[in-house]
């Protein structure tokens, strides 16, 4: 068993449909713009890539962190405790690198749960509600970067911010627009509106909906409701984030 950066990027796509599912289109666009080997490690078994993860820079009080993404082990096997020896191995790895912490986005109860058993602790909450279009709101399209400035305004203290690596790939996957007193990170399925991220006025959502031409609305915001991500210290620090949701759940 080696667990090591990879040196081709085909294993691991097909590592990555297996467990999630995703389109050739979507893979085609993480590993264009949100892919790095130096950002991955991978555990190989008979030369056969059998575990995966990745991980986008973040900041968070100024730290250098590191958004753990896409966990994956090969379905034939699980059960062999690959994921914890791979998470493990990252978190030294990570901490050679200089990074002061980690955190990642479990997508059930039960992940949540794994995850506690290695030392993550949850960090962030947030409130998921929907609406039917309704009104108008002055809207206007922003670059990620203008986001990622405008959202400071809004953030809770102690929150995380994207760097470099994931604000290239989040432009890829969401529009971002600001209004008087909000902004959103979104996309769309069919008449939906799907928005990762709104913060500030949450009451200018059904406009929101309606100037996007779209139908209904689901959206994510800051609040307690609902459990989102975890984090884990690399260093002697106590303090984990308050927010975190701008996340490629």
């Amino acid at each position: 068993m080696i667990i090591d950066k990879p040196a081709s990027t085909e294993s691991l796509r097909q590592l990555w449909k297996q467990a999630f599912g995703d389109t050739d289109a979507f893979l085609d666009s993480f590993f264009t713009f949100g892919f790095s080997p130096n950002r991955c490690r991978q555990i190989t078994i008979d030369s056969k890539v059998v575990a995966a993860l990745y991980w986008f820079d973040c900041s968070f009080n100024g730290k250098k962190t590191a958004y753990v993404y896409a966990v994956a082990t090969d379905k034939a096997f699980r059960g062999r405790g690959l994921c914890r020896m791979l998470i493990e191995d990252t978190h030294r790895h990570l901490q050679s690198l200089g990074y002061q912490g980690a955190l990642l986005v479990p997508g059930s109860e039960i992940l949540f749960q794994f995850y506690k058993k290695l030392g993550y602790r949850t960090c962030s909450s947030i409130r998921e509600f929907t609406c039917k279009a309704a009104g108008t709101v002055s809207l206007q399209p922003v670059t990620a970067e203008n986001y990622n400035l405008l959202r400071r305004k809004y953030l809770p203290v102690g929150s995380v911010e994207p760097d470099g690596s994931m604000l290239a790939f989040l432009k890829e996957q969401y529009f971002f627009y600001a209004g008087e007193n909000f902004i959103l990170a979104a996309t769309s399925e069919g008449d939906t509106l799907i928005t990762t991220e709104l913060l500030g006025d949450i009451s200018a959502a059904p406009a929101i909906v309606a100037m996007m031409g779209k139908k209904q609305g689901r959206f994510r915001t800051h609040g307690t409701d609902k459990p989102f991500a975890m984090y884990y210290p690399l260093a002697q620090e106590l303090d984990r984030p308050s927010y975190f949701a701008l996340a490629l759940d």
